[in-house]
């Protein structure tokens, strides 16, 4: 059975931020351990180095920032979880190194306020909130349609903090290095937000939005880990293991990527066979999905239609029970699902849940944990958010197999019932590049005519953003 809440939940109250120059400190020099090894220091396949890209640009923004003549957002690409840990590597250790090379002088710490998922503590812990605060971040509640305190004091920083903004404007990690996922407005609005209370400060700064772009690479392929993993899944899965011998794994007249393919094409078309039934029979689903498909397609566009279509069933069967319309993107989506099921679970009609009689705690908890496992069916979609049925087929390198084959693995040990702490495939390194910034000012003019026009050129600067951290994808 899939882990789920059993308990309702008293409100999530908002976590200021509290930066603690003496936390940060001791968080800057365990960086470099924490990039190896981060939680788990018994697998030694962590990111072993950091490569840093026109990190110049990034000097001088700081130089303007400190001297009061520009405020800034940094929008970062969140493709894994380790993306916090590179961004930080890049402001606290590469900025400084660049810094003395130059001989430019910055005021210390080099570092910046940063937006994070306050439901990210209830998966790992208290100590996160605790910790996150003092490193001067700041909760937001992604499935509200506006999280009105989070929002006010990050709109407040962005114009008056002594430490600029990062933000991943993704809103989830994606598991691709190489596909940005469709962009969240609120990075875009955050920026126009930031010009107007200047403007109405009387201050002069400009805005500035600056994209990040962080790939990761293995820096020596460990295709036997991969192909101990792929057993694996298959084993899983009830399939017949196809573990190719150590001779074959190193023979270049082995078309070892073909195989590969192979092995995780069967996978993904048994998964989704499974999924499939899953819906049909205990979602009520009247037609099964293969039936409705185009006979003519190849085999890749098929197993692409399949995958959309039963990510739509799977959001469906937690958009009927709360009762939501199933429209807009699928992270609109999977947003609104979220907002609904932490209102079940984390009730703020029933303040004090310890003054409950027996009775009503006992309905409170039994709607807590439905909520909690129709949830679910939302979490299951967020990880294929931005899977294709060509993203290996395109480019069938040791980073795209295993990119796939560890999404397929988080599917699986959610099934399973279990955590899912991924295997490790490798030492990486990660590439962190700064891109051009991009002036929030300058789009003032359209943006302030009328409320039609500031959707619009929200729109605009976010698809332009958009289109930024996919030119910086080598």
């Amino acid at each position: 059975m899939p882990h789920s809440i059993q308990q309702a939940q008293p409100p999530l109250e908002f976590i200021p931020q509290r930066f603690n120059p003496f936390v940060y400190f001791i968080t800057r020099r365990l960086l470099p351990f924490l990039l190896r090894f981060r939680t788990r220091p018994w697998l030694p396949a962590g990111i072993a180095q950091v490569e840093t890209v026109n990190v110049e640009m990034l000097v001088h923004i700081y130089q303007q920032f400190q001297a009061g003549k520009i405020r800034f957002l940094i929008a970062f690409r969140h493709p894994e979880v380790d993306d916090p840990l590179c961004m930080m590597y890049l402001l606290s250790h590469a900025v400084p190194k660049v810094t003395r090379q130059k001989g430019v002088s910055l005021q210390q710490p080099i570092h910046s306020h940063f937006l994070y998922d306050r439901g990210m503590t209830l998966w790992t812990g208290d100590w996160l909130g605790w910790f996150f605060s003092r490193l001067g971040g700041l909760p937001i509640h992604r499935g509200k349609r506006l999280d009105k305190v989070g929002m006010r004091t990050a709109r407040d920083l962005l114009a008056n903090g002594k430490l600029p903004m990062s933000v991943a404007p993704e809103g989830a990690t994606n598991g691709h290095s190489e596909i940005v996922s469709p962009l969240e407005p609120g990075v875009a609005q955050l920026g126009f937000w930031c010009v107007e209370d200047l403007l109405k400060a009387n201050r002069i700064e400009e805005v500035l939005i600056v994209p990040i772009g962080i790939q990761y690479f293995y820096i020596n392929p460990r295709w036997a880990k991969l192909d101990w993993l792929l057993s694996k899944l298959e084993a899983d899965c009830g399939l017949s293991m196809q573990q190719m011998s150590q001779s074959n794994l190193v023979d270049r007249e082995v078309d070892r990527e073909k195989v590969f393919y192979e092995r995780l094409l069967r996978l993904g078309e048994h998964v989704l066979s499974q999924m499939e039934e899953f819906y049909a029979r205990f979602y009520h689903e009247s037609k099964p999905v293969v039936t409705q498909i185009d006979p003519s397609a190849s085999r890749n566009q098929v197993l692409q239609t399949r995958l959309q279509k039963v990510l739509d069933k799977s959001l469906q069967a937690a958009e009927q029970y709360f009762g939501l319309e199933s429209q807009g993107t699928v992270i609109e989506r999977c947003r609104r699902i979220e907002s609904a099921g932490w209102d079940d679970v984390h009730r703020k009609d029933l303040p004090n849940l310890h003054k409950l009689s027996p009775v009503e705690r006992g309905l409170a908890d039994w709607i807590a944990e439905e909520a909690s496992l129709r949830t679910l069916h939302m979490r299951l979609v967020e990880s294929f958010v931005a899977v294709t049925g060509t993203y290996v087929q395109q480019k069938p390198s040791f980073e795209r197999f295993a990119e796939i084959s560890l999404i397929l693995f988080d599917l699986i040990a959610r099934i399973k019932g279990e955590n899912p702490v991924r295997p490790r495939l490798g030492l990486r390194k990660a590439r962190v590049t700064v891109g051009e910034p991009i002036s929030v000012t300058k789009r003032w003019s359209m943006y302030q005519t009328s409320r039609h026009a500031a959707r619009q050129a929200v729109d605009e600067l976010t698809k332009d953003l958009q289109l930024a951290l996919e030119n910086m994808i080598s």
